[in-house]
């Protein structure tokens, strides 16, 4: 079992004092277990935690291989680009794309560092009408071009049926249900945490909330054997393995690509697949993807 640090423990290395702890965990999110009574915390899951809050990420010195026909993505998952990937070294032969399921925030972290050259997003803007461009501008020295990929429906993934009667978020606390969670720095998890939020909730109230897994088809398959009731996801998760869906909202999802390479070869190759008839095939294949948007390059402010 990973070290588990105590209360004053965790405010030593946040420096804090001991009350601040229990307004991180009620408001910030911070990732902790109540066992006998006590407030603990998995050491791992704070730093975690710690490294998903910052900003303005200190640039590394790793540089991306300089190999043609070589492109490596980074960010949120999606089951459209999974299947994208795929689609795109079939008709690319001899190239090789690498995908990275670290989160929004993680592929904008990864794109600082120059770990890949293209980011996947959908961090929403607080009044919700664009996306990405605030975030990019804390975390890039230089706003990116942004280019859509898709738009998409995210809601609650719940059993065939919906046993249990669940309407909305209201309901997870109200009925006692177990949770399956997104990673810290997933969108998902962060759109999750604000419809806890507006319905009151606390996340420390829900049982399952600090599980969490990597992505959208693994939050159906612990709804689908049994070990939780509801998590976060996009439809066509929900689709693909028969569960009911309750749709909260449509998301863009972006590509963030540096503009000093946009130029690249497998940059543009891969944006061109976007316009090819059997990328749009894959994408009526399956529920809650609309296209409308896709291949579009997007600039702040632009209405949806």
């Amino acid at each position: 079992m990973e070290k588990l640090l105590s209360t004053k423990e965790v405010a030593q290395r946040l420096g804090v004092n001991e009350k601040m702890v229990y307004t991180l965990i009620t408001e910030k999110g911070l990732p902790a277990t109540k066992i006998t009574g006590k407030w603990l915390f998995p050491a791992h899951l704070v730093e975690q935690w710690v490294e998903s809050m910052t900003i303005n990420y200190p640039t590394g010195s790793a540089e991306l291989p300089h190999k043609s026909g070589l492109l490596m993505i980074a960010g949120s998952d999606d089951i459209l680009l999974d299947r994208s990937l795929s689609l795109f070294m079939k008709l690319n032969s001899g190239d090789v794309v690498l995908f990275g399921a670290i989160g929004s925030l993680g592929g904008l972290k990864a794109l600082r560092r120059g770990m890949c050259h293209i980011a996947t997003s959908h961090l929403a803007e607080e009044n919700e009408n664009d996306y990405n461009f605030s975030y990019a501008a804390s975390e890039l020295d230089a706003l990116p071009a942004v280019v859509n990929f898709c738009r998409r429906e995210q809601g609650l993934i719940v059993a065939a049926g919906n046993p249990h009667g669940i309407a909305g978020c209201g309901d997870i606390a109200e009925k006692d249900l177990t949770v399956v969670n997104r990673a810290l720095g997933a969108s998902t998890r962060i759109i999750f945490d604000q419809q806890l939020q507006e319905a009151g909730i606390k996340p420390a109230r829900i049982k399952g909330y600090g599980n969490e897994v990597a992505h959208h088809l693994d939050i159906g398959l612990e709804i689908l054997s049994g070990r939780a009731d509801v998590g976060p996801g996009i439809r066509p998760a929900a689709a693909l393995l028969g569960l009911d869906f309750l749709p909260l909202r449509w998301e863009r999802f972006d590509l963030l690509i540096p503009k000093d390479s946009f130029f690249d070869k497998s940059i543009q190759q891969f944006l061109a697949l976007l316009h090819e008839p059997a990328f749009h095939k894959l994408a009526a294949a399956l529920p809650g993807y609309d296209l409308s948007l896709s291949g579009r390059m997007l600039f702040p402010g632009e209405s949806r």
